[in-house]
């Protein structure tokens, strides 16, 4: 199962919910892959990956994805063993902004991470890839290659804006370029209680995606954004906060999505 995690806007939870639904499902025995399709890179880093250690060692990172979008490598060439069972990354570095350029050009362009990873899909229980904040063709390639999408909303102000048109490229892929795609879920972050405001937001995300809206919410939750400048999951930086109580909720939803 091959499922994007997108929405054109930052700041929504994408890199938080891959990072952490991928690691809480690796902890339930499914092999997982993680692949890191925005330039800014914060799914590898929030890994451990090409940030400085402790001990002022760097865990470097010697090939990206862009080396696969270029065609100058395979994707198996760059896994990176992740400190998490049954966890693996193909990791994103700056230079993967260029890749938006050097595409443009590309036999079949919407169609090059489709053909990377169906050489690998087969090896892995589920891969998630985490997308751009932007509807560019990083984020075209994640949706034709993928069966699903999940889309992050964050349960504030302007929420919603942007997401017709979010679901309007989701359409025109599965029209032209991916039929079996398909809106998996919608998952709401960073939700405060406390807020009138976080309530009525839910109320209007579940009005208008029914029930794509999974039932665990993600709190606003200190822990959960302390965690990725730590290089750590969750559930390895504070296993009983709410963030991860959270986080372990919803990879127990997904779990039994596709029993």
């Amino acid at each position: 199962m091959i499922i994007s995690i997108i929405n054109q806007k930052g700041g929504v939870g994408k890199t938080t919910t891959t990072i952490n639904l991928g690691v809480f499902m690796a902890e339930k025995g499914k092999k997982v892959l993680l692949v890191d399709l925005d330039p800014q890179s914060n799914l590898t880093s929030g890994l451990g990956f090409g940030m400085t250690v402790q001990n002022g060692a760097e865990k470097k990172i010697s090939n990206t994805v862009y080396d696969v979008l270029t065609g100058d490598m395979d994707i198996s060439q760059i896994f990176l063993a992740t400190p998490y069972n049954n966890l693996f990354l193909a990791p994103a570095g700056i230079e993967l902004a260029g890749a938006e350029v050097e595409l443009v050009s590309a036999l079949s362009r919407e169609s090059i991470l489709k053909g990377a990873l169906a050489k690998v899909k087969d090896s892995f229980d589920f891969i998630f890839i985490d997308c751009p904040p932007s509807l560019g063709i990083l984020t075209i390639n994640a949706l034709t290659a993928s069966d699903q999408a999940y889309i992050p909303v964050q349960a504030e102000y302007f929420a919603l804006e942007g997401l017709g048109q979010l679901i309007n490229t989701i359409k025109i892929v599965k029209n032209r370029l991916n039929s079996r795609l398909e809106i998996g879920g919608v998952i709401l972050t960073m939700y405060d209680s406390r807020t009138n405001l976080a309530k009525q937001v839910t109320e209007e995300v579940q009005k208008f995606f029914g029930d794509k809206v999974f039932r665990t919410i993600i709190p606003r939750n200190v822990r959960l954004s302390e965690a990725p400048s730590h290089g750590k999951a969750i559930s390895d930086y504070d296993p009983l906060s709410q963030g991860a109580q959270a986080y372990k909720s919803l990879a127990n939803e997904v779990a039994q999505k596709y029993q």
